[in-house]
């Protein structure tokens, strides 16, 4: 199943790495997925961010080096232990996973109006159900896992059998 599941979604990565390239082609891949942590998890210190990217602290401490001086991060003294620092977004940052974001949905939703309402009902159950299980995985140390938000599909209706949608 892993196989055929990794031979699938050869087209959903080509769309989600497209809109990538093309929104925050400045970031590095590993720097985006930092950036989407810290969102995840804001005021998140560097020994967590490092744990939950699967990185050295030494690897996190100089992609957040990296992130802070591409005016991505801020670093700030934690509130109970001054030695401790918490990581959070800039406006910057919020506004380039914003229009990450909108670019991925557009492309999403013009591969999404080619299939039936069915199978994007399908799709979306078993993605929700993946991010569910991969979630639980990152509360146990396993991989950060980033799923794209599927966005209606064009000219769905409530009752026509596609699933509702919620917003990332």
């Amino acid at each position: 199943m892993a196989a055929e599941l990794d031979a699938a979604t050869g087209g959903l990565l080509s769309v989600w790495e497209a809109a990538r390239e093309s929104t925050t082609s400045r970031l590095s891949s590993a720097q985006l997925r930092a950036v989407m942590v810290v969102e995840r998890h804001d005021g998140i210190n560097l020994r967590r961010l490092a744990n939950l990217l699967n990185m050295l602290l030494s690897s996190a401490s100089r992609l957040c080096d990296r992130l802070v001086a591409a005016g991505m991060l801020e670093r700030e003294p934690g509130r109970s232990d001054r030695r401790e620092i918490a990581l959070h977004l800039t406006p910057e940052a919020t506004r380039l996973l914003a229009a990450l974001r909108r670019d991925r949905r557009q492309r999403l939703a013009a591969v999404l109006a080619g299939m039936s309402g069915e199978d994007r009902g399908a799709l979306l159950r078993g993605l929700v159900e993946f991010d569910r299980v991969a979630r639980a995985r990152e509360g146990e140390g396993g991989p950060v896992v980033e799923l794209p938000s599927a966005p209606p599909s064009p000219g769905a209706r409530p009752g026509d059998g596609t699933p509702a949608v919620r917003s990332a």
